[in-house]
This record gives C-alpha cells, sequence and structure tokens, in this order.
C-alpha cells in the first residue's frame, strides 16, 4: 500500500502524458477471437464484433475458454453449492414431514408447562446433568427452547434480562425488546449524516461550498485546490489501485480493466461531469484512500500504547471524504437509472457508510442497491446475456450476502431480491479481467473466496429459515420426540463441516485452529519479487494471533480480511445452530440431556478466537465488512461466557466437556471481544451501547 509502490504497478492504460512516454504492456486478453487468434494481434474483446472484425469487416467468433487449473476450482466450488443445496433441501423436506406429522417439535424438548413436570429420560442422561439450585424470579419462557438469530432478542431471554437488570439497572431492555433494530441502526452520538464540506461548518457561507472537479491542460486532473490536493493521473491511478487491491477483492462488482481503460481516461480527457461514470469514479477514489488510510494512517485513538484498529482521518472527517461529497452531489443524477452502474453507485455509497461507522446509512443505500438490482434484473434480464453478464451476477450476489446480514441480526425484511437467485444464477468470473487481477487472485484466491461466500450464505439462510419456523418465538409449541431437534441441528451442522472440508485446500483451516495458515505461508504469493511472504516468523504457521501488542503483520490483496472474514461467518453459522441449546440450558437446566449438554460444548466451541477480531485483522477495521454486525455478536459471546462462569449447569460442562485448553482460549477470546468494543466505543455509538452494558459484568479496568 506504499504511494510510490502502488504509483509504480499501476496500470498505464491511460493517456500518455508528457512525463510517461515509455508504453508499457496493457492488460491480457481474456479471450481473444478466432481472427485475432490466428492473426496473432491484440484482441479488444468487444462483443459482438471486436475492433479488428469491425475494420476489416470479417467475421468475429469467440471460441469458450478452457478454464485453467484455478478456474476448474471455481467450477467445482459452485458444483459443491448445487450439492449443498440439494442435501438442505431433504434436510427442509424431512423437518416440513414431520412437521406435518406432528411428530417435530415447534418448541423442541416435550410438552410445556408452567410449572414443568420431572421428564421421563434416560436415567444415565438426566442423571448426569442435575439442575443444581438455579430459580428465575420471572416466569420460565413459554417454550422449553427459541431460536433467534438476532444478539438484541437473545438480550430479551428472561434469564439474560435478570443478569443484565442485576448487574446494570440502566440498561433500556423494554425499549430495546419492542425497537432493538431501529434503536441500533439509530444510535448516532454525532450528525445523523457525513458532513458535507471538508471545511468546518461555522466558518462557511451558504455560497461557495462547492468545489468543482476540473480538468487542466496537459497530464494534471486539477479540483479541490482548497484541499491541498489536486489530481494528477498518477494521483487517480494511485487511487483506484488502492481500491481495486483491496475493496474490490473483498466486494468484486467492478470491472478493473474497463475502468482502467475507459473511465480513466475519459476523465483525464474531458473532466469530471455529472454522469454514472464519473459518480463511481469518485467514489472508488473515495474507498481508495480509506484503503490506503486503513492500514498507513494514523489511529483515532489508543489504549495504553495500542493503536485503534480506526486509522486515517478523524471522527468527523474521514479518509476519502472530499471525494465521497463529489459522488454524493453527481448521485441524484443517476439515481433512477436501470443499469448496472446503479446498482454499484449505491453499493459502494453504502461500503463507505460502513467504513465511518454509519450503519443507519449504510443499511439503507445496501436496500437501494438491492432494490436497483431488481429494477435492472426485472426491467433487462437480457442484460445477464451480454459481455457484463458476470458482473451483474457479482453485484447481484453482493447484495444478497448484504440484504442477508441485516436480516439475520437486525431483524430487517429482505426486499425480495432472493427470488431471481434461479433466474440469475452463479458467477465464475469468465468475464474481462486485467493482469493485475490475475495476480491479485494468485496471491488472495479473491474469485474462490467469493464463492465460497455465496455458498456459506445460502447455507445459513436455509438454517435460518428451518429453526425460525420450527423454533421461533412466534409459532405455537407442539408436543415431539425429545431427539428430533438434536438430530436435525447435527445435520446442520454436519453441512457446515462438509462446506468446511469441501473448500479447496489454500482456503481450508484446521477446525480447532482458526488462526492457523490454509497453505504454507511461503506458498500463499506466486510473485515474491512484487509481494514477498511476511515478514514475522512464519514456523509458527499462524496467520492470525490474539497477541495484539506485537507488531501486527501486513498481507497485500487484503489476504487478512478476505480469510477472517470467511472463517469468522462459519463460526457465527455454527453458533447460531448451536444457541438454542445455552437458552434451554439457562431457562429449563432440569431437562437438559447429554445430548443438549453436547450441543452447549458445540456452542461454546464456536465462540472462540474468532479470526476477525485477531491481529492482524483487527487493526483494519476500516477495511472490515459489517462492523456492528460483529460488535454486537462479540457482546452476546461475552456474555454467555460469563454465564459459564456464573450458572450451575454450564460450569460443570464446561468443565467436564470442554477440555484442558478451553479456559485459556475463553480467557482470550474475552479479551478480544473486550478489546474490539473497547476500540470502536469512542467511534461507533452500537459499540458505546454494548460498552455501557459491559461495564456491569466485566472489570472493564481504568477506561470507563
Amino acid at each position: 500500500m506504499n504511494p510510490e509502490s502502488t504509483s509504480n504497478n499501476s496500470s498505464s492504460a491511460g493517456p500518455a502524458t508528457p512525463n510517461n512516454s515509455r508504453k508499457e504492456r496493457g492488460a491480457i486478453a481474456a479471450q481473444a477471437c478466432e481472427s485475432c487468434r490466428q492473426r496473432k494481434q491484440r484482441c479488444s474483446e468487444e462483443r459482438p464484433k471486436c475492433a479488428t472484425c469491425q475494420r476489416m469487416n470479417l467475421e468475429c467468433k469467440y471460441r469458450e475458454p478452457q478454464p485453467t487449473k484455478k478456474d476448474k476450482t471455481l467450477v467445482e466450488i459452485l458444483e459443491r453449492l448445487k450439492n449443498l443445496e440439494g442435501n438442505l433441501r431433504n434436510l427442509d423436506g424431512k423437518v416440513d414431514s414431520l412437521s406435518s406429522r406432528g411428530t417435530l417439535p415447534l418448541s423442541i424438548y416435550g410438552p410445556l408447562h408452567t410449572n414443568p413436570p420431572p421428564v421421563a429420560l434416560d436415567a444415565s442422561r438426566s442423571s448426569a446433568w442435575p439442575a443444581g439450585n438455579i430459580h428465575l424470579q420471572t416466569p420460565a419462557s413459554p417454550r422449553d427452547v427459541q431460536y433467534v438469530s438476532a444478539t438484541h432478542k437473545m438480550l430479551s431471554w428472561p434469564f439474560i434480562q435478570q443478569i443484565l437488570e442485576n448487574k446494570n439497572p440502566n440498561t433500556d431492555l423494554p425499549r430495546l425488546e419492542k425497537d432493538g433494530a431501529a434503536m441500533l441502526l439509530g444510535l448516532q452520538g454525532r450528525p445523523a449524516t457525513l458532513p458535507r464540506s471538508m471545511y468546518d461548518p461555522v466558518n462557511l457561507s451558504s455560497e461557495g461550498t462547492t468545489i468543482p472537479l476540473q480538468v487542466a491542460s496537459g497530464s494534471q486532473v486539477e479540483g479541490m485546490q482548497a484541499s491541498g490536493l489536486s489530481m494528477t493521473w498518477e494521483t487517480m491511478q494511485r487511487l483506484s489501485k488502492s481500491y481495486f487491491d483491496t475493496f474490490n477483492l473483498i466486494y468484486p462488482i467492478m470491472d478493473r480493466q474497463l475502468f482502467q481503460t475507459e473511465v480513466l481516461p475519459a476523465i483525464a480527457s474531458h473532466g469530471f461531469d455529472e454522469s454514472s461514470s464519473s459518480t463511481l469514479a469518485c467514489l472508488v477514489f473515495a474507498l481508495g484512500e480509506v484503503a490506503m488510510s486503513a492500514v498507513q494512517g494514523a489511529p483515532i485513538t489508543s489504549y495504553k500504547g495500542r493503536p485503534s484498529g480506526i486509522r486515517g482521518g478523524t471522527l468527523e472527517r474521514p479518509p476519502g471524504l472530499l471525494f465521497f461529497n463529489e459522488a454524493r452531489k453527481r448521485m441524484g443524477f443517476n439515481l433512477t437509472e436501470c443499469s448496472l452502474e446503479n446498482v454499484q453507485m449505491f453499493a459502494l455509497a453504502a461500503i463507505y457508510h460502513g467504513t465511518c461507522c454509519h450503519h443507519l446509512e449504510f443499511w439503507r443505500l445496501t436496500t437501494s442497491a438491492s432494490l436497483a438490482c431488481q429494477a435492472l434484473l426485472t426491467s433487462n434480464p437480457e442484460e445477464l446475456t451480454t459481455h457484463r453478464g458476470d458482473l451483474v451476477r457479482r453485484a447481484f450476489w453482493h447484495c444478497s450476502i448484504m440484504e442477508t446480514c441485516l436480516n439475520m441480526e437486525l431483524n430487517i425484511p429482505r426486499t425480495g431480491l432472493d427470488k431471481l437467485e434461479t433466474l440469475v444464477g452463479l458467477p465464475d468470473f469468465s468475464g474481462s479481467f486485467s493482469e493485475e487481477d490475475y495476480l491479485g487472485n494468485q496471491a488472495s484466491h479473491f474469485q474462490e473466496h467469493f464463492a465460497s461466500q455465496i455458498v456459506l450464505r445460502r447455507l445459513s439462510v436455509e438454517f435460518h429459515t428451518t429453526l425460525t419456523n420450527a423454533f421461533g418465538p412466534t409459532h405455537l409449541p407442539v408436543e415431539p420426540p425429545i431427539s428430533s431437534a438434536a438430530i436435525m441441528m447435527k445435520q446442520m451442522a454436519a453441512q457446515l463441516d462438509q462446506w468446511r472440508g469441501l473448500l479447496p485446500v489454500y482456503l481450508r483451516w484446521e477446525e480447532d485452529n482458526p488462526g492457523t495458515f490454509s497453505s504454507p505461508p511461503e506458498e500463499l504469493y506466486d510473485d515474491q519479487s512484487m509481494y514477498p511472504p511476511p515478514v514475522p516468523d512464519l514456523r509458527s504457521n499462524f496467520m492470525f494471533t490474539a497477541d495484539l501488542d506485537s507488531s501486527p503483520v501486513s498481507y497485500p490483496y487484503a489476504v487478512d480480511i478476505q480469510a477472517a472474514s470467511l472463517r469468522t461467518r462459519y463460526y457465527y453459522v455454527k453458533y447460531l445452530v448451536y444457541r438454542p441449546f445455552i437458552f434451554k440450558a439457562l431457562h429449563h437446566p432440569e431437562q437438559v440431556t447429554q445430548d443438549d449438554a453436547e450441543g452447549v460444548a458445540e456452542c461454546l466451541k464456536a465462540v472462540l478466537k474468532w479470526p476477525i477480531t485477531m491481529s492482524p485483522t483487527c487493526f483494519h477495521k476500516r477495511l472490515i465488512p459489517c462492523l456492528f454486525f460483529w460488535t454486537q455478536n462479540l457482546l452476546g459471546i461475552l456474555l454467555i461466557l460469563h454465564l459459564t462462569q456464573q450458572v450451575p449447569i454450564l460450569i460443570r460442562i464446561r468443565t467436564s466437556l470442554m477440555g484442558a485448553k478451553f479456559d485459556q482460549d475463553a480467557n482470550e477470546t474475552v479479551m478480544l471481544c473486550i478489546e474490539w468494543i473497547r476500540d470502536l466505543k469512542d467511534t461507533d455509538p452500537t459499540a458505546l451501547w454494548c460498552w455501557e452494558i459491559l461495564k456491569g459484568i466485566y472489570p472493564l479496568g481504568d477506561d470507563t
């Protein structure tokens, strides 16, 4: 991310300048037509006819590309998705069948009574987990177990409410239960929107607040001079490369080759206008500046000498704001276009708001991106058959993944975009690509990461739907066999394990060691002359570490963000699948069986040392998708781990089933989660709200 190195490595696809006389090699052609292939000349790859065939009036035909080894791996991942979906449909069919016959619980563990009588269970199991002296001051829940995905819904469990009321009487639990999503999205301890100017508002009059982007003669694109920034060709190259080497690998929704060969040269020649291309360019530049600041920028705060993971800019003036405001001024002109650019525009604006911890705006713009995607596919489904069809698919699945996060964590209804999944199909990255993207994929495997995220998203949606229909708090209880729920949840966990086991070897990791490298670290980078392996001692074989005081490793191409996001989402889904067993242990300990206890143990294993909370990822928080999503879940994990040292039945499960290493891992997990929330509490109002809850539960030192 060094400015000099990024500038030198930038593509030179733009116009030649007085200082740029050497002609460098252009982007690699993804697929030349037959005529250009026979002539052994470069093909422009235009469809239906390339430039050469148009000029010479030749027939232009493209052969089907032969997949490379990595392409074959991507195809295999997508094929595995189809197999897993078939297994899920079979599982869901069994659930529907059992439910229709009255043999599957909508309440898992038997008939419900106001005061549950002793249940006749296997003697060895019932005696193994006696209830202990646990008494709630509030009545028991109207069902033996509940499934909820949102953390604020978990805080409404009677046992959790009692703990919070005793430890922190100021917690507004009634409001949280009623308006949880609105409360968490709307917590704003600062102005509700980002400032519209880089200048202090008190010094601005109503006129003169607009700083136009203009083009000067020669090689310099001038504008925003009052802020000390001039837009040269090198600056545009550096910012765009920064974006495409980070954010576009995490969210691969933009075409680097098109941007570098068409958008940038047009801006350099004619300046910025009100078109969607100029709007997208401003957003790319804004996120490019965020990407550089997230790694190289000065930390906003520090705690006992440890720098914050929020770097660059200030709380009020985040990095990239100048470019983002230029994009905001132009977005209205493109508001109702039914185009791919319209989807990209909303998606990138949402991502930028997410990097600034403005969650309400992130939600609204994410929803706008989904609606724009629906409008595009409804009004022009033929777009999927064009040369940009795969890019449309990638944008579609990006919107679907973001929607799923909001739906599962905040119970925000989905827009209906998921109904188009069959129409859209799966992306395979078959469109045009540049040499930089090839290098980026060699180093980070971002294509396989994105495909694997799609698979995991589909699994989580199916699990969530099945568990909500069967055990959601709004469903009436039905008397079932006790074993049905445990069997179903074990089947879901087996599907998750299958997903992890079928990952390519360079994405896979050890189940009990989420911080390890997938492959030998020296093999992660094929081009070691440009991107050498990390500096730290590679013999440890750990990509992530709980040691937050050592200097964090710097990985190119946001490798740590991609790996940490994929792994943490896996553990998050497993945590949700097993969390209903925690509910039962807290509210109906006298009915806990050996299967239940093992379910509690699996839930506890799933919350340990999430890679996203570890170094180096936690020091690059502006790059992490959906910050508030993780913050709230870490609060839930801290509450559960606290209860494992307070509630007799959880204490017994912890000591008898978790193994000798659990205490150390649990202590490190508590430390990581607390440090995550501590780091964000001065920047993110949602984290501050979580911090206030934790004050009465954990000793937080002198930082109150």
